[in-house]
Formats: C-alpha cells, structure tokens, sequence
C-alpha cells in the first residue's frame, strides 16, 4: 500500500515540478531574460519525485525469483529437460551448393 502512495506522490511531484517550470521559463520570457537557472525548490522537488519513484518502484516490485539449478528442476522432470535427438549430424551440403555446375553430383 506504501509503495503505491510513494508513486502517486512521486508522479504528483513531478508534474507540479513540471508546471512549476513551464511558469517560471514562461515569466522569465515575458520580462525579456530568456536565460535563467531554476529556483532551488523546483530542483529539490524533482529530486524528491525522483527519490520517492524509485523507493516506490522498489518496493513495488515482486520478490525475486531463485535461478539455480536445483529450483529449476523442482518445476520440471528430466525426461522434459533430456527430450533431445541422441546424436547430430554435421554433415554439410555446401560442397553441393558452392561447386561449380559440372562438379555437382546429385
């Protein structure tokens, strides 16, 4: 449940930080300084949003899988993981295929 609220605050943050700097550019180009850095607290509260998106997404996440061998094989038999051909065959038909025309034998 925490999770979920860190992300809608998160994203809330972001787009009041987004706004907050569409009206700050916005103000600058009317009174003609078209340079300008951003107010701090536009910089830290993206950085919140930023902070609280990943401690949300985090927590968010499902719990990891185990990848070993042996938990693998709890899930499966060994007749469906040796359901292979016995032999192979490596025997290539580029002789036939790269030969000159009177080469080729059929």
């Amino acid at each position: 449940m925490i999770e979920k609220l860190f992300l809608t605050l998160a994203t809330l943050a972001l787009l009041h930080a987004a706004y907050s700097t569409y009206e700050h550019l916005s103000l600058l180009k009317a009174l003609g300084k078209p340079e300008g850095s951003l107010p701090l607290d536009i910089v830290y509260e993206s950085i919140l949003a930023l902070i609280l998106g990943l401690l949300g997404a985090s927590l968010n996440a499902p719990p990891l899988k185990d990848i070993t061998w042996a938990s693998e094989m709890k899930k499966r038999t060994i007749d469906g993981m040796d359901s292979r051909l016995g032999f192979a065959h490596y025997k290539s038909r580029g002789k036939f295929l790269f030969a000159s025309p009177h080469d080729a034998k059929i």
